[in-house]
């Protein structure tokens, strides 16, 4: 079975989720044997460059193209010369730009075997006809990957895609030594993510102003930046909780912030896997997630955390009072969570599980 060139692909403006997934999958494949590449779509944006010097610093090789418009077919010309004088055997796109580009593109060049990973939950999924388009330009992968069941459940749902068609592969995690307990004199809660309405920050101030009526010592942090902070403030300041809510901004790395919070909150309204939570488990510390997306694959209601229905602050402000009162419950939770993530989301199970679909695609596309 011959392997050849692996090129990735993803449209990068910063470092979140799945680009952080890529920092951690690539060396790994890289290690395993796999000639692996990254091909970076980018805007010029600062953040593109931070996560290409990251990933040039674990030795994976990176080239970009720049994309002007979502459109782009100067930049599409220069993807398929690019694919032609490369001629990899496998490439792999992530997100939308990336896999309407690369897919187009790696059909157009002839590259012989073609994944897609879908990572999230996305608002533009929704509108009228997209999922016409996105299902026809997926059919020209030869395997489709979601990050979890519940997205593949999502996007069967909203795009009308065959769920079951998607391959699972979680993102995964190191362990990071062994976690500190909670020193704190007072319950604090820790919520990570960029502040946009998805990520349900506003449901989580209004439940943690009512639990703070039942819990006065309760406090809340926020890491994160985004267009919704000046909105959240002011929110915090109506509900008279100002003084109480702490906005960090920017946090890496999040290890020390998590060990730093007794419970880590997570209401998003969309959640294609969940890596904070992750994070948080595996830092030993219980979680209150959102019942959507792939939370529910990681966050064991009742024993490692408790899950909520997403959008409703009185739920949510039930389980922050449950756990934020109780520190025993919260410590038991919190070990039991670090177990589980330990023995079924380390990153060498995700790339364990990449490198088997790569070899059983190769293997097909031998045939």
């Amino acid at each position: 079975m011959k392997r050849g060139l692996v090129i990735h692909m993803q449209k990068v403006a910063g470092i979140s989720g799945s680009e952080a997934h890529l920092l951690a999958l690539l060396p790994r494949l890289r290690e395993r044997g796999w000639d692996v590449r990254m091909l970076m779509l980018h805007e010029d944006e600062p953040g593109a460059w931070q996560f290409a010097e990251a990933l040039r610093s674990r030795g994976v090789p990176l080239d970009a193209i720049r994309v002007r418009a979502d459109v782009d077919p100067i930049a599409f010309g220069q993807l398929v010369a690019y694919l032609v004088r490369a001629r990899p055997m496998i490439l792999h796109t992530h997100l939308v730009h990336a896999e309407t580009y690369g897919l187009l593109a790696g059909t157009a060049a002839r590259v012989p075997v073609r994944f897609s990973t879908k990572h999230g939950f996305n608002e533009f999924r929704e509108m009228p006809y997209f999922g016409v388009a996105d299902r026809a330009v997926a059919s020209l992968a030869h395997v489709e990957i979601a990050i979890s069941r519940g997205l593949a459940r999502y996007l069967e749902e909203v795009e009308g895609f065959d769920g079951e068609s998607f391959e699972i592969v979680h993102y995964g995690i190191d362990a990071d030594g062994e976690p500190s307990p909670y020193a704190g004199e007072v319950p604090r809660l820790l919520c990570v993510g960029r502040l946009i309405p998805i990520k349900g920050h506003i449901v989580l101030l209004r439940a943690f102003a009512a639990a703070k009526q039942r819990l006065p010592a309760l406090e809340l942090e926020i890491a994160g930046r985004g267009p919704l902070e000046p909105a959240l403030r002011a929110l915090a300041r109506e509900l008279g909780v100002a003084d109480a809510v702490r906005f960090l901004g920017q946090v890496s790395p999040i290890q020390p912030a998590i060990e730093d919070s007794a419970v880590v909150v997570v209401p998003s309204m969309g959640e294609g896997f969940g890596m904070v939570a992750l994070e948080a488990m595996e830092r030993a510390r219980p979680v209150i997630a959102a019942a959507i997306g792939g939370l529910g694959e990681l966050v064991r209601d009742g024993e490692t955390g408790l899950l909520v229905p997403p959008g409703e602050a009185e739920p949510l402000a039930e389980a922050i009072v449950r756990i934020a009162g109780d520190p025993e419950l919260a410590l038991r939770m919190g070990e039991a969570g670090r177990r589980r993530a330990l023995a079924r989301f380390l990153q060498v199970f995700c790339t364990e599980r990449t490198e088997l679909l790569y070899e059983d695609a190769l293997e097909r596309a031998d045939r």
